[in-house]
């Protein structure tokens, strides 16, 4: 069987440095908010190339404190309307939902699944405020046509980074594009820790400092609350995790990139829409190879009885979905063919040529 995932087998190649950490841990005596998440913001933001990051505990909540963030600030006020993808997860939504901001849906560029310029233009009201800029399956979401619609409408931009980290727009890593970024490590990301896990990156001081203050009670000083705030800290010990992982990032994304080719070259079915290379200066770090057919219960049934593991991200779209019961009836059409219609076919690191090449031999003779 090919795995959609193998988590045991990823996880296994930092085994030892993994042990190492815990180890490290236990002696230390501090658990919660100590060295290891330390070390781990200062290298994070290193990476993306950011002023700051701050752990919090996953990556809902990093999307949920950058917008409270900006309330708390002023940047925003109850009732602002957010841009967002139609076709995203629904954290995203629920971020803001969350804030008591109201979430525009926003039809997605066919050929990248992200969101497109010319359907926000549209969708901008007076009342708009923010894009919720979501780099889905791992591609970067960004072009100078998008930067020049947040300037001439003065509208906020935040990133929902959970997908792609280590994608960048010319030398510019998503995460920094933005006034902030929302990164998930829940275990499956092309970082991944061994538990729930997210972080927030920013240039802006103030917004770092808000974000730390909401996600440690409202607190800046012990037993002093400035703010109503939540509990969400990075755990300790996943910082350690993640302090391993991260070196390896940028060769592990070169593999996808790799894999990317080998499928996009090799699959030949008339059945199949495959996705985008980008040629427009982004980069794609294949969190998920997403491909699109209306026979997609047949192609998975026929997958996995050639012993293929594939995944459907998102058979639901968000409007559908009872817990926005208020949106049912709206019509998102090209949303809604892509939910029908999507699967995702095994993407990471670790697999074989001869992986590769059984997946892409089982998908043509579909």
């Amino acid at each position: 069987m090919i795995k959609f995932l193998d988590l045991q087998q990823i996880n296994a190649r930092h085994r030892d440095a993994l042990i190492q950490k815990s180890t490290e841990l236990i002696d230390s005596g501090w658990y919660i908010q100590g060295k290891m998440v330390t070390d781990f913001e200062q290298e994070l933001a290193a990476y993306i190339g950011t002023k700051h990051a701050v752990g919090v505990a996953n990556g809902l909540d990093a999307l949920i404190l950058i917008l409270r963030a900006c309330l708390q600030l002023g940047y925003l006020k109850p009732g602002d309307e957010v841009l967002v993808p139609a076709n995203t997860y629904i954290a995203s939504i629920l971020a803001i939902s969350e804030n008591g901001l109201v979430p525009v849906l926003v039809e997605p560029d066919p050929g990248t699944y992200n969101i497109s310029c010319v359907e926000l233009q549209k969708s901008i009201t007076s009342g708009t405020k923010a894009i919720l800029n979501v780099h889905l399956y791992g591609r970067a979401s960004w072009s100078e046509e998008l930067e020049d619609l947040l300037e001439r409408h003065k509208l906020l931009c935040i990133e929902d980074n959970a997908q792609a980290i280590g994608a960048h727009f010319g030398a510019r890593k998503t995460g920094n594009l933005g006034l902030a970024s929302g990164f998930s490590f829940y275990p499956g990301k092309n970082l991944g820790c061994l538990g729930d896990g997210g972080a927030v990156t920013t240039n802006d001081d103030e917004l770092a400092r808000m974000v730390r203050v909401l996600g440690n009670y409202g607190s800046q000083k012990k037993y002093q609350n400035l703010v109503k705030g939540v509990n969400s800290r990075l755990d300790e010990l996943q910082a350690g995790y993640l302090s391993v992982k991260l070196p390896f990032l940028d060769a592990e994304n070169e593999v996808r990139r790799n894999i990317a080719r080998r499928y996009i070259n090799g699959i030949t079915n008339p059945k199949i829409h495959l996705p985008e290379i980008p040629v427009d200066g982004s980069e794609h770090v294949w969190h998920l190879f997403v491909v699109r057919t209306k026979e997609r219960s047949k192609l998975q049934e026929y997958l996995l009885e050639k012993g293929i593991q594939t995944m459907i991200h998102y058979p639901i779209p968000p409007h559908k979905q009872e817990a926005y019961s208020e949106w049912n009836e709206l019509s998102f059409p090209l949303t809604e063919s892509i939910h029908e219609e999507v699967l995702s076919l095994p993407m990471s690191h670790i697999l074989t040529d001869l992986e590769v090449e059984t997946i892409i031999g089982a998908v043509n003779s579909f």
